[in-house]
C-alpha cells in the first residue's frame, strides 16, 4: 500500500426527503441567497414551488439565475456582474452537473468579480485563484457527474479553438451537499441513461486509474455495485425510488473517487470533444466507454504492463456478473460486452449524431490526454477508439 492524499468532502445530507433541511442549512449562512437552477424542470416541480414558498415565508431575500446549457465563461461572468451588488450570503445550486458546476464557479468568482477565464487551467493567465468563495450548497437532481463532491467546476468554450477546462481549488468543494433521490424521479429516461453511464465510467476509470489508492478503490467498488444493481432499473422505471437512491449514491461516490484518483481516456476524450462539439458530457462519455475499455484491455493483454489493472477489470466484471468460478478472461469479456449492451439498449447516441466525422479525428486525438489511464494508448489506437465510437 503506497502513500496517498485525500481531498476534503462536503457535509452530506443523504436520503429521500432530505430537501426539507435546505432552508435551515441556508439560514446558518445568512438570509441573502443566490439560487442557481436549470431553465425550468426544478422550478416547475412541486419541490421548486415548495422551496419558493418556504423561502418567502421564512423571510429569505433570494434571487434566481438559470443555466440551460453546459456552463461557459461568459455565463459565469454574466452571473457575477449581475449579482455581485446583491452581496449574497450563500450560493445554492439545484440541478444537473452543469448547474452545479455553474453554481460552484459563481460562488468562487463573486468575491473576485473578475473574468473566470483568467483562472481556468491551461487557458487563463498565470493568475492563481486564492480560494476565497461564497459558501456553496450543491443539490443534484440527476445522478451522473458527482460535481456535488468535487473541487473543480468544468467550463467549456465551443468552437474551432474550443476547450473544456476546470476552475479548481481545494476550497471549492461544496460546503454542503444535499442528495435527495426524490429530486431525480422526474429525470428523463435519456438523461438517466447518459448521466448514469457517466457515473459508471467515472467509477470504473478511477478504480483503474494509475493514481488510485486503497480508499478510492473501496468507494469505487461500492459505487460499481450500486450501478450494477440499479442503473437499468432506474432507466426502465424512473419512479423506482430504491434504484434512484442507489444511483444518487453511486454518482456521489464517483465524485469522491475522481477527485482523488483521477480519470482515464474516456474523460480525456470528453475534455477535447466537449470543447469542439455541442454534445452533452454524459453522452460523450457513455458513447466512448465501450471502445475505450476494449482498446485498453486489448493493450493490457498484449503488453502485460499492468497486471493490477487486469485484476481490477476481473473484479469489476465479477460485480456485474451472476456467474461464479469462471476464468478471469470470462469476467473481463463479460464486462466489455455488458458495456456494449447497455449503451445500445439504453439508446446512447453515437458521436456522429453530434457532427463528428473522420475528418475531426486528428484534431481530437491531438488534444486528448491519456493521463491516469491504466495503459497509454498510441495515436493509432486512439484513432481506432474514435472509429468505433462514431
Amino acid at each position: 500500500m503506497g502513500s496517498f492524499n485525500l481531498a476534503t468532502i462536503p457535509q452530506l445530507h443523504f436520503g429521500p426527503g432530505k430537501i426539507s433541511v435546505l432552508s435551515s442549512i441556508i439560514k446558518t449562512y445568512g438570509q441573502k441567497v443566490l439560487l442557481v437552477t436549470g431553465s425550468n424542470s426544478f422550478l416547475s416541480s412541486k419541490y421548486g414551488s415548495d422551496l419558493d414558498e418556504e423561502l418567502r415565508t421564512k423571510g429569505f431575500d433570494f434571487v434566481q439565475y438559470s443555466v440551460s446549457t453546459e456552463p461557459t465563461p461568459s455565463i459565469i461572468d454574466e452571473a457575477v456582474r449581475k449579482y455581485a451588488p446583491f452581496q449574497c450570503d450563500v450560493v445554492v445550486a439545484i440541478g444537473g452537473g452543469s448547474v452545479l458546476d455553474a453554481g460552484k464557479a459563481i460562488s468562487a468568482m463573486l468575491p473576485l468579480n473578475e473574468p473566470v477565464k483568467d483562472y481556468l487551467e491551461g487557458v487563463g493567465t498565470t493568475q492563481t485563484h486564492p480560494g476565497v468563495k461564497i459558501p456553496f450548497i450543491a443539490v443534484p437532481t440527476t445522478s451522473g457527474t458527482g460535481s456535488e463532491a468535487t473541487k473543480n467546476a468544468v467550463l467549456s468554450e465551443l468552437g474551432e479553438n474550443g476547450y473544456k477546462k476546470s476552475l479548481r481549488h481545494n476550497n471549492f468543494v461544496p460546503d454542503v451537499a444535499i442528495l435527495d433521490p426524490a429530486l431525480t424521479l422526474s429525470c428523463p429516461q435519456s438523461i438517466t441513461a447518459s448521466s448514469g453511464m457517466d457515473a459508471f465510467t467515472q467509477l470504473l476509470e478511477s478504480y483503474l486509474s494509475t493514481a488510485s489508492n486503497i480508499i478510492t478503490d473501496a468507494l469505487a467498488v461500492e459505487g460499481l455495485g450500486r450501478v450494477s444493481k440499479s442503473l437499468r432499473k432506474a432507466y426502465a422505471d424512473g419512479s423506482d425510488i430504491e434504484a434512484r437512491t442507489d444511483m444518487s449514491l453511486a454518482s456521489y461516490l464517483s465524485g469522491n473517487t475522481l477527485a482523488n484518483a483521477g480519470l482515464g481516456l474516456v474523460h480525456g476524450f470528453a475534455s477535447s470533444i466537449g470543447g469542439f462539439f455541442e454534445i452533452p458530457h454524459g453522452v460523450i462519455c457513455s458513447s466512448l466507454m465501450p471502445a475505450c475499455n476494449r482498446l485498453t484491455v486489448k493493450k493490457l493483454r498484449q503488453t502485460r504492463s499492468n497486471d493490477i489493472a487486469l485484476f481490477k477489470y476481473v473484479n469489476a466484471g465479477k460485480i456485474f456478473s451472476e456467474e461464479t468460478n469462471k476464468p478471469d478472461d470470462f469476467y473481463i469479456d463479460n464486462l466489455l460486452n455488458l458495456i456494449d449492451e447497455w449503451t445500445q439498449s439504453m439508446n446512447i447516441p453515437h458521436l456522429r449524431t453530434g457532427g463528428i466525422s473522420a475528418d475531426h479525428f486528428e484534431k481530437i486525438v491531438h488534444a486528448t490526454d491519456n493521463k491516469n489511464n491504466p495503459v497509454a494508448l498510441g495515436k493509432d489506437e486512439m484513432m481506432e477508439v474514435l472509429e468505433l465510437a462514431v
